[in-house]
C-alpha cells in the first residue's frame, strides 16, 4: 500500500508539473507561430492588361490540344507568377502570396488570415523550395517566427503528398507532374496530359455541396426554359425566379444566402451566354437540360451576355476583377477588328457586377436584394437608360474621342455610367 501510494504521490506531482508546461508549450509555440500583420500585403488586384496577359497565357499553355500520355509543359515567368499568385492565395483561403524565383530554387511567401483569437490574426509561411529530378523539395521552412527543423518540414511534406495522392480527384492529377524546373526568370512545370484530367480538376474544384446548389438551379432553368416564347426571354424573367429559389434554399444566414446566390449567377450566365453548365460542372448537369434560346436585356442579347457574366465573376473573384474583364473585353473589341468599343456594354458590365456585389455582399446588401426579388424585378431594375452612350468606337476613334483609359474624357463617361447605375433603387 505504501508503494502504491509512493507511486500515486510521484504520478499526481509529475501531471502537475508536466501539464501545465505543455499547455505553457502549447501558448509558447502558437504565439511564435502567429503574427499581427501579414507578411505579405501585395493585394490581388487585376487590370485589364493583368487580364489580356491570362488570356494569352491560358492559349498558349491549352493542354487540350496534346496527345493523350504526350509530355507537355507549362512557364510561368516571373511577372506571370506575380499575377496568378495572389488571385490563388485570395480565391482558396483569403490569404496573400507571392514567390521569389532563383537559379534551382525558390523563395515562397504565404499570408492566411486566422480565426479571432488572442495571438494574432495572421499565420505567415515562408518555404524554400529545390529543384529536384522530381517535384522540388523544402529546404527550409517557417510559420510566423517558428523556423521548423528539416526532420519535421521534411515530414510534412511527406504527409501532404500522402493526403494528395488519396484523394480520388487530385491524386491522378498530382501524378501527372514529372519535374519542375526553376530558373531566376521563370518555372516550367513538365507533365503528362490525359483525357480524364479535365473531370478529375473539376471535382477537384468543386465540393459536393457546390454541385448541388447548381444542380438544383440548373433544374429550376431547365423549368423556366421549358416553353419559351418564340422572341425569347427578358433577363429579368430567369433572374427572379433564380434568386427567389436561392431565398427559399438559404433562409436566413447571410453566409448561406450568398453561397446559393452565387450559384444562381454562375448557373445563369453559363446559360446566357450558351456554354452550358457541363463546362464547369458535369455532375451538376446531368438532369434535364435547359431549352436553348436567346435572352436579351434592353432588346439586346449581347447585353444580357455583359450583364451576365460579370455578375458572376463578381460574385466569385470579386468586383474588381469582374471590371478588369469587362474593360478588357471592350478595348479588345475596338482594336482587334470586333465591334469597337462600346460604353453601352461596359455599363451592363458594370451593373452586373454590382449585381453580384449585392448578391454575396454584407447581410443587409443581401436583405436588400431579396426584398427587390420578391417586390418583382423589372429590367429597367437592372440597368439604367443607355440609348445616349456612345459605342461601336473603332480603336482610332475611341483614341481620338478619349485617348486611354485614364483620361479626363474617359473617366467622366465611366462616372457617369457609375452615376447612372447608383441612381438605380436596386444599387443605392
Amino acid at each position: 500500500m505504501r508503494f502504491i501510494a509512493k507511486s500515486l504521490t510521484v504520478l499526481l506531482l509529475s501531471a502537475a508539473v508536466v501539464l501545465p508546461l505543455g499547455v505553457l508549450g502549447l501558448l509558447a509555440l502558437a504565439w511564435y507561430c502567429t503574427d499581427h500583420a501579414p507578411a505579405v500585403v501585395r493585394m490581388a488586384t487585376a487590370t485589364p492588361a493583368d487580364v489580356a496577359r491570362a488570356t494569352r497565357l491560358a492559349e498558349r499553355s491549352d493542354p487540350r490540344k496534346a496527345k493523350p500520355g504526350m509530355l507537355r509543359s507549362i512557364t510561368l515567368t516571373q511577372e506571370e507568377l506575380d499575377l496568378v499568385l495572389p488571385h490563388l492565395a485570395a480565391r482558396a483561403a483569403k490569404g496573400q502570396a507571392m514567390a521569389e524565383l532563383q537559379s534551382g530554387r525558390a523563395r515562397v511567401q504565404l499570408s492566411l488570415p486566422l480565426p479571432s483569437n488572442p495571438f494574432g490574426p495572421w499565420l505567415n509561411v515562408q518555404a524554400q523550395l529545390v529543384q529536384t529530378e522530381g517535384l522540388p523539395q523544402i529546404q527550409a521552412l517557417r510559420f510566423g517566427r517558428l523556423q521548423l527543423p528539416q526532420p519535421a518540414a521534411d515530414w510534412l511534406l511527406a504527409r501532404g503528398l500522402a493526403w494528395l495522392q488519396q484523394q480520388p480527384a487530385l491524386g491522378p492529377a498530382a501524378d501527372a507532374i514529372q519535374r519542375v524546373q526553376i530558373t531566376p526568370q521563370a518555372v516550367s512545370v513538365v507533365y503528362a496530359w490525359h483525357d480524364g484530367l479535365p473531370a478529375q480538376l473539376q471535382a477537384a474544384l468543386l465540393e459536393p455541396e457546390d454541385v448541388q446548389r447548381l444542380r438544383a438551379y440548373q433544374q429550376r432553368l431547365a423549368q423556366l426554359t421549358q416553353a419559351p416564347p418564340p422572341q425569347g426571354m427578358a433577363l429579368h424573367e430567369l433572374l427572379q425566379p433564380l434568386l427567389a429559389l436561392a431565398g427559399e434554399r438559404a433562409g436566413a444566414a447571410p453566409e448561406q444566402r450568398a453561397l446559393e446566390q452565387r450559384a444562381a449567377l454562375v448557373v445563369l450566365a453559363f446559360y446566357v451566354n450558351g456554354k452550358g453548365l457541363a463546362a464547369i460542372a458535369p455532375a451538376a448537369a446531368d438532369g434535364p437540360a435547359p431549352r436553348a434560346q436567346r435572352v436579351q436585356l434592353a432588346g439586346r442579347g449581347d447585353l444580357a451576355q455583359h450583364y451576365s457574366v460579370s455578375a458572376a465573376l463578381a460574385a466569385v473573384a470579386g468586383t474588381p476583377l469582374a471590371d478588369a474583364v469587362g474593360l478588357y473585353k471592350e478595348l479588345d473589341d475596338a482594336g482587334t477588328g470586333g465591334s469597337g468599343f462600346s460604353f453601352v456594354d461596359l455599363a451592363a458590365d458594370r451593373a452586373g457586377a454590382r449585381m453580384g456585389a449585392l448578391a454575396v455582399g454584407p447581410a443587409p446588401a443581401q436583405v436588400r436584394l431579396q426584398r427587390r426579388v420578391a417586390a418583382g424585378l423589372t429590367e429597367q431594375d437592372l440597368v439604367p437608360s443607355l440609348q445616349d452612350l456612345p459605342e461601336f468606337l473603332p480603336k482610332a476613334e475611341f483614341q481620338r474621342r478619349y485617348g486611354n483609359t485614364d483620361s479626363a474624357a474617359f473617366k467622366r463617361m465611366r462616372a457617369d455610367i457609375e452615376r447612372r447605375i447608383g441612381a438605380l433603387a436596386l444599387y443605392r
